[in-house]
């Protein structure tokens, strides 16, 4: 595999995923904390209330991710520290992320900053959170003072991580906070999360005249057909619609699938939320898109289901989420999104795999997640060959952390954590990506 000189190699973690000190340096609650009390949400009632303590072992982190030799680092700003109640600046919480953007750039790595990685604070959940259009003007002050503090110190902004995940799997399927299962609160929270990052995309080039880049990250899963019938077309189609075409049409093509806003609409009674100039809002052009990649869906028609499709049997390989393993489709999913939508600088944002690592006498040694991520870097090189201008990747993640609604029971990190003593350990994962960045810039012109 080979990269262009100006390819970014980073890793990437989120707040609620690593920082702990839940209740320090006056972060109030977010979702996710009153999610995980929540009886059967979180495997074993795990929580993030300590996580990986990266809130006290920032600087321990920083020469890690230095060891490394990454490039950048995209971490998540976490809103309940910032604004621990409504129109309540908290510039203690702001110090955190200043200084850790700061350490991070005099050592010589760029950060990328997330500004929405699902932590919504409590106040903002209880007045109806994404689903009440304020929560557009809640997350412009939010960034409005994220702006203000580091843009100067910070390399790249991305607005939103997987609105999917905090709209969709959150308010619609409830395994995400707040745990909802009500497709229309679904749909219009994530209109508004859409409607905060155009917002946002136009106030730093707007109101801050900023040069810096920023763009919004999906996730995207490309589906296939199980069968060639009909009905498995339709399933396709549907779940395509469902995972894919909802977040890329309104940001690309200002407008919503027609399709899925006519099959959403056994749930979705009136779409007047949506006002005139949202959509052009929120296609604001960005300077990168960036693409959280996993995995693909083997999909089958199921009449039973509310959007006529359901996941199918495949016989790939998978990673310890039981998630296919698939490179080349990794590549249609890139070839698509140019030919369809967009020739903006992509980033892939997250790429990486949970398996069942094995602590042994010291080591891990985990080649199943090594050739992952060997086989995911070689289609990026593949598709860069054909121009496909993917501009940096990001390996998810940086530590094993605090996995959502699997708690603590899936390990993606490279440096592994021993989450009873905070000890960090590197896998083998770990000195291969180094290896990888160093033989890169070992081969590039040397500076006279």
């Amino acid at each position: 595999m080979k990269f262009a000189p100006n390819f970014v190699f980073g890793t990437a973690t989120s707040s609620y995923q690593i920082e702990g000190a839940h209740d320090e340096g006056g972060r109030t609650p977010s979702i996710w904390d009153t999610f995980c009390d929540t009886d059967g949400k979180v495997f074993e009632k795990h929580n993030g209330d300590v996580a990986c303590d990266h809130y006290h072992r920032f600087e321990e982190d920083i020469q890690h991710i230095k060891q490394l030799g990454v490039d950048t680092y995209r971490f998540s700003i976490a809103w309940p520290r910032i604004f621990p109640s409504k129109g309540q600046f908290n510039p203690e919480g702001m110090a955190f992320y200043k200084t850790l953007a700061t350490r991070l750039q005099e050592e010589g790595i760029k950060p990328a900053v997330t500004l929405y990685h699902w932590d919504l604070p409590m106040w903002a959940h209880e007045e109806g959170g994404w689903v009440n259009r304020d929560s557009v003007d809640w997350f412009l002050d939010f960034a409005r003072v994220c702006f203000e503090e580091l843009d100067g110190i910070v390399d790249s902004w991305i607005t939103h991580n997987e609105p999917w995940c905090a709209g969709f799997l959150s308010y619609h399927l409830g395994q995400h906070a707040p745990g909802h299962t009500d497709m229309n609160e679904a749909v219009r929270a994530v209109h508004h999360m859409l409607l905060s990052h155009g917002k946002a995309v136009e106030m730093l080039k707007g109101e801050f005249n900023s040069a810096t880049p920023i763009g919004i990250t999906l996730n995207l899963a490309p589906k296939y057909a199980k069968t060639d019938s009909i009905n498995d077309q339709i399933a396709m189609n549907n779940a395509d619609g469902y995972a894919n075409r909802w977040f890329l049409d309104p940001i690309f093509k200002g407008q919503y699938p027609v399709d899925m806003m006519n099959l959403f609409s056994k749930y979705v009674h009136t779409y007047d939320f949506i006002h005139a100039g949202d959509l052009a809002t929120i296609s604001t052009p960005c300077d990168f898109f960036g693409i959280n990649f996993y995995s693909r869906n083997l999909v089958e028609f199921s009449a039973a289901s509310d959007f006529l499709h359901k996941d199918a049997y495949s016989d790939y390989d998978k990673t310890g989420m039981g998630w296919d393993i698939a490179p080349s489709e990794f590549k249609d999913l890139i070839r698509r999104l140019r030919a369809e939508y967009t020739d903006l600088p992509i980033y892939i944002t997250e790429n990486g795999a949970a398996f069942d690592d094995q602590l042994v006498d010291g080591k891990i040694h985990d080649q199943n997640r090594i050739d992952y991520v060997a086989q995911h870097l070689q289609a990026v090189s593949d598709l860069n060959d054909e121009g496909m201008n993917i501009a940096g990747y990001y390996l998810w993640s940086l530590l094993d952390n605090f996995e959502w609604s699997f708690g603590y029971d899936k390990r993606f990190g490279i440096i592994y954590v021993d989450f009873d003593t905070q000890e960090r350990i590197w896998k083998d994962s770990a000195h291969w990506y180094a290896n990888v960045i160093q033989t890169h810039k070992a081969a590039l012109p040397q500076e006279a």
